[in-house]
C-alpha cells in the first residue's frame, strides 16, 4: 500500500507499508525467540528443596517410589502434564499449588522431576 502526503511547501512525502513476508524474503528476518526447552527450563536444585517440603509427604523417597501419590521417577508424562498437575493438582488426591508456586518454581520442580532416574537412583 502506497500513501502519499503533502506537506506543504510543494514537497510530498510517499509512504510504502511493507508487508512482512517481503521484509522476510529480502533476509531481515525478526529475532528468533529462543527455544521453549531453554525458556522453560528449570533449577532442578531449586525444584528438590520445593519438593523436599511440600510433595515429600506423598511421593515417597523424593519421588522415587509410590506412597501416597504415585512414583515420579522415570515418568513418561509431558513436561506440560506435569506442570498442569502441580498448578491444578487432582481433585481427592493432591491439592492445587498454581496460586502458591511462581512459573520459575513449578518448572523447576519438573526439572526436578526429570532428574530423578527409574532405577530408584
Amino acid at each position: 500500500m502506497i500513501r502519499i502526503c503533502r506537506l506543504g511547501l510543494g514537497l510530498t512525502l510517499a509512504t510504502v507499508a511493507v508487508p512482512l513476508v517481503t521484509v522476510v524474503a529480502q533476509g531481515q528476518q525478526p529475532s528468533p525467540a529462543p527455544p521453549a526447552s531453554a525458556a522453560a527450563a528449570g533449577d532442578p536444585a531449586t525444584g528438590e528443596q520445593i519438593f523436599v517440603n511440600l510433595c515429600g509427604f506423598c511421593h515417597q523417597d523424593g519421588g522415587r517410589v509410590a506412597g501416597r501419590g504415585p512414583k515420579l521417577a522415570g515418568t513418561d508424562r509431558p513436561d506440560d502434564y506435569l506442570v498442569n498437575r502441580i498448578r491444578t493438582g487432582k481433585e481427592g488426591a493432591m491439592p492445587a499449588y498454581g496460586r502458591a508456586f511462581t512459573e520459575a518454581q513449578v518448572r523447576s520442580l519438573v526439572a526436578y522431576i526429570r532428574s530423578l532416574k527409574a532405577d530408584g537412583q
